[in-house]
Order: C-alpha cells, then structure tokens, then sequence
C-alpha cells in the first residue's frame, strides 16, 4: 500500500487544473486592472504605497494589483504564474495565508522605509515572497522533494534574488527585501502550523 502524499511534502497541486485554472483567473485580473488603469490616464498607480503617511497606508492593500505600465506587468507575469501555481500546491487555505502575510508584511515594510515622497505599486514583493516560500519551506518541513524543487528554482529562478539589494533606479528593493522576509516568516508559520495540524485548511488542489 502507497502511503498518501503528506500536505508538507507536496511539491505540486492535487488538482493541477484547479490550480492552473485559478492562476490564469489571478492573471487576468492583474492584466484588466492594468487596462482599465491605462484606459483612464493611470489614475489607479496613484493608490500605491506612500511611506508614512496615512493615505498612504491603504496602498498597502492595493499596490501588488497596481503596475507602471505593461513592461511592469509583462516582467511579473511569468514568476507570478509559476510561483503562485507552485504554492498552492498544500491547498487554497495555506495559500491563502502565505500570500496574506507577504503582501500585508511586506507592503508595510515598504511604507515604513521606502523614500519620502515615493508611489510604490506592483506584484513583486509578493513574488519574491514566495520564491523564498518556497525555497526554504522544504527545509523547515523536512521535505526532500520540495527541497529538490527548491534547488531547481534557485538555478531557474535565484538571480532575481539580487533585486532585493538597492541600487537599480525605479525598483523598490524595500519591497523585494521584505517580500522575501515575509516569505520566510510564512514558510516558518505553515509549517509549524501543519506540524501540530495535520489536517487540510481546505480542499487539495
């Protein structure tokens, strides 16, 4: 008899159209918004994150659905759409919860440290979120497999890494850095979650 697939050892979804189904649904959202943010002279953009002030903070809410423009959005596309469908493979619930914590975390990271004066908007603290996710949860799970997985998108994927380091004019490093934070605490998070609750948060995709 085959012992099941333990949710900690999943590397990809159960239910891959599901998965890949919901991908493309959250990727065509991020690509209407961005339209509809054009069509109308890319008033959205101004919904970004502005450090320390109050309106400001709201755009921590709205920033990763924002973009500057196509080129922005045609760079986040790929890695959004590998690394979400990738993270769902322990079910919606737990993605649900990782991507909560690295978009709420990260983005207040950005409105604690980013420069005065700054609108920052865009996917990529959420993506380097995840990438760290799921670099590091093999680790902490104790799971070969993800931990293959892991070597396999660091040789792909790891030079984006970089990004969390200042210096590239345009590019909210502040984002990058706490969106991989972020992904690191949520890596940790789920797994002591799962440890003591085997049970699924939600139905396997």
């Amino acid at each position: 008899m085959v012992a099941p697939v333990r949710p900690l050892d999943r590397v990809f979804p159960a239910q891959p159209m599901r998965a890949l189904v919901t991908m493309l649904a959250l990727t065509a959202l991020l690509w209407v918004i961005e339209l509809y943010d054009l069509a109308t002279g890319e008033q959205l953009d101004a919904g970004g994150i502005v450090p320390r002030t109050t309106d400001g903070l709201d755009g921590v809410l709205w920033a990763p659905l924002l973009h500057g423009g196509f080129a922005h959005l045609i760079a986040n596309t790929l890695p959004f759409f590998v690394f979400g469908f990738l993270v769902l493979a322990a079910g919606l619930g737990q993605f649900l919860l990782v991507t909560a914590v690295i978009w709420v975390l990260g983005g207040l990271g950005v409105w604690l440290t980013a420069p005065d004066g700054s609108v920052t908007v865009g996917m990529s603290g959420v993506i380097f979120g995840w990438l760290v996710f799921l670099l590091v949860r093999g680790f902490f799970a104790g799971s070969g497999k993800q931990i293959l997985l892991a070597v396999g998108l660091f040789f792909v994927w790891g030079g984006i890494l970089l990004g969390v380091l200042p210096g590239q004019p345009g590019v909210s490093w502040q984002g990058h850095l706490f969106g991989a934070l972020a992904g690191l605490l949520a890596a940790w998070l789920v797994t002591r979650r799962r440890a003591r609750q085997p049970r699924p948060l939600e139905a396997r995709f």
